[in-house]
């Protein structure tokens, strides 16, 4: 029986940080769901599309590094929904410090009382990329900073242009 795992965030954009977790969640599964949530009270700075092919141009090489079999969706329901329907029996979460850990505790024991049958599994974001948020990078591209050693190289260019646009955020 195959190992299939979600790994579950908004990507918006995606970083070096949520690659790190990809990368070690690879080596778990033998298919990893990427979800991308829709939160329909908030406003992306990037659609889902875009999000999604972010995350497909990131995934291609590691997939094809790791042997394990990646795919992409997205979702406007509770993770464990989508984890059923995915076939799914591990989660996946990144840590970055104590306070991650804390919020992440919550919601693994939340989504385990919704699905025991589920396991929630850690994974600590490496050294060099554990002060990366995409809350930042947002804000530091949005005021023409360079974001390059905190996101993939195509992830970068797409924030060029979408702040180099007239009215970008």
């Amino acid at each position: 029986m195959p190992r299939v795992a979600l790994y579950a965030g908004s990507f918006d954009p995606v970083t070096n940080g949520h690659v790190d977790v990809i990368r070690q969640a690879a080596r778990l599964a033998d298919r990893l769901v990427i979800a991308v949530g829709i939160h329909p009270g908030k406003a992306p700075l990037f659609p889902f599309e875009e999000r999604l092919a972010m995350l497909a141009d990131v995934c291609a090489p590691i997939a094809k590094a790791t042997s394990c079999e990646m795919t992409t969706v997205t979702f406007e329901d509770l993770v464990v929904a989508l984890a059923r329907r995915e076939g799914a029996s591990t989660l996946i979460r990144g840590l970055r410090d104590g306070a991650d850990f804390d919020y992440e505790m919550q919601m693994a024991g939340m989504n385990g009382a919704m699905a025991p049958e589920m396991q929630t599994v850690f994974l600590p974001a490496s050294p060099a990329v554990r002060p990366i948020t995409a809350t930042l990078v947002r804000q530091i591209a949005a005021m023409g900073g360079d974001v390059s050693a905190f996101v993939p190289a195509s992830v970068a260019a797409r924030l060029r242009a979408k702040f180099a646009k007239p009215g970008a955020r």
